[in-house]
């Protein structure tokens, strides 16, 4: 394995740990038994790869032939239910975790979308894609509206962070360095935007 597919793994499982945490968290939240705890951290956690995966033809998704998704997403959720208390003292526990998440993801989407062969559009809307994809799919199990369409900006975060990416490829930048800022620029961002309501226009309507 070279550095670059051992870097982009840890992304990945640092990423599903995150979303992982997030989806417990608000599985807990709402008073969910520990099966559905465990079914919204996984869901959570692997959504938006699924959603990557099968958009650029890649069958059957990695989420769902490499064990290590389910362990990692099943630790966290047994972390999460057991030990509630002690992670929610944590200022926004499940925005902090979705955020880092999200940042994760849109960087690893994007640069996956890359490989793939896809132009610069494709591979930043992709990006955005596997970012949003574990939070939506986490708010509709417990009838929440999705975090991305009524949130501080969220998928824009997403965007940002996945067209540095492709704009790091098209001036042949070191990927490495690249990704860590992408994903720093997307995690600040979409801090900010909590921290100071920062939202887009919505509908008076």
């Amino acid at each position: 394995m070279t550095f670059a597919s051992a870097f982009a793994q840890l992304l990945d499982f640092v990423g599903t740990f995150a979303f992982a945490i997030s989806g417990a968290l608000v599985a807990v939240r709402n008073r969910l038994d520990l099966f559905g705890v465990l079914l919204l951290s996984f869901t959570a956690a692997t959504a938006g790869g699924v959603l990557r995966d099968v958009l650029l033809g890649l069958m059957p998704p990695l989420a769902i032939v490499d064990w290590r998704y389910l362990a990692i997403s099943i630790a966290a959720g047994l972390l999460t239910f057991f030990r509630h208390a002690q992670v929610e003292r944590m200022r926004n526990p499940v925005q902090i975790t979705d955020a880092i998440g999200l940042a994760m993801f849109a960087v690893i989407g994007s640069t996956r979308a890359l490989d793939a062969g896809l132009g610069p559009g494709g591979a930043i809307m992709l990006g955005m894609v596997s970012g949003i994809g574990g939070g939506m799919a986490r708010d509709m199990l417990v009838a929440q509206v999705p975090s991305v369409l009524k949130r501080e900006l969220y998928a824009v975060a997403a965007l940002v962070g996945a067209a540095m990416i492709v704009a790091g490829d098209m001036l042949d930048l070191p990927r490495e360095p690249i990704a860590v800022a992408s994903m720093v620029l997307c995690f600040t961002l979409r801090w900010l935007a909590i921290r100071h309501g920062w939202r887009l226009p919505v509908s008076g309507g």
